[in-house]
């Protein structure tokens, strides 16, 4: 994650705990973050400037002005039905980290929500089937931070075991992600051992690091990927 995101994604947590807390002080925010109180300030003095109203009580801390709240996020109950089935999907995955991610987003959506919405999403989840991965086998915990390193251009260092049993370490280029609802999840990826495109199985990942080097887009677009590499 670059340094812009990563204060982005601070700030908007400290907003989240601004609005959680009667009173934070800086230290409790340097502590939370790993970082110094002079960072905390700098990041207090640029929420201001976005227009949060921050009161900064001397010698205590920091509060946010009576009566802000940020603006509630809506959902039609069709919506929301959809987010449900989808939930209902993506526990059936066998990638730990997608399902804890999914998961942990759904209950900040249904926090929000009506009482009555609630129950009826609660009954909706009682009363619907997904088949697939009967056994609820969990065998990759990767899926999330190959898709961070796939859209911002990462390069990742993988050490993987063939069909046959044979491991080998590789640095690959993520392309593509694919699975067939429920099933392993399959990435595509450019490999610099190979020196072409490659498909690797994440549940045969027996390690994954995401490396700070990053690669230049491939210009093959989908649909030329489609037509050279798999077959009609």
């Amino acid at each position: 994650m670059d340094n812009d995101t990563s204060r982005l994604s601070r700030l908007a947590a400290i907003q989240r705990m601004l609005l959680s807390k009667r009173l934070l002080t800086s230290t409790e925010i340097a502590k939370k973050f790993n970082i110094s109180v002079r960072t905390v300030y700098r990041d207090i003095r640029a929420l201001e400037e976005s227009g949060v109203p921050i009161v900064t009580e001397e010698g205590k801390g920091y509060s946010l002005m009576e009566g802000y709240k940020l603006p509630p996020v809506m959902f039609s109950e069709r919506e929301a039905y959809a987010l449900i089935t989808t939930e209902q999907i993506v526990l059936r995955s066998k990638d730990a980290s997608l399902k804890k991610e999914f998961s942990n987003a759904i209950e900040k959506i249904k926090s929000v929500m009506k009482l009555r919405s609630q129950s009826q999403i609660e009954l909706l989840a009682n009363r619907m089937y997904i088949g697939k991965n009967f056994e609820n086998v969990t065998n990759s915990k990767e899926l999330i931070d190959i898709q961070m390193a796939l859209v911002n251009f990462n390069c990742i260092r993988v050490k993987y075991s063939t069909e046959d049993g044979k491991v080998s370490e590789r640095i690959i280029e993520p392309y593509l992600l694919h699975n067939n609802l429920g099933e392993d999840w399959v990435l595509t990826a450019y490999c610099r051992l190979r020196k072409d495109f490659r498909s690797f199985r994440l549940d045969r990942m027996a390690t994954v690091i995401i490396l700070d080097e990053h690669f230049e887009p491939h210009k093959l677009t989908l649909k030329q990927y489609i037509a050279k590499y798999t077959k009609s």
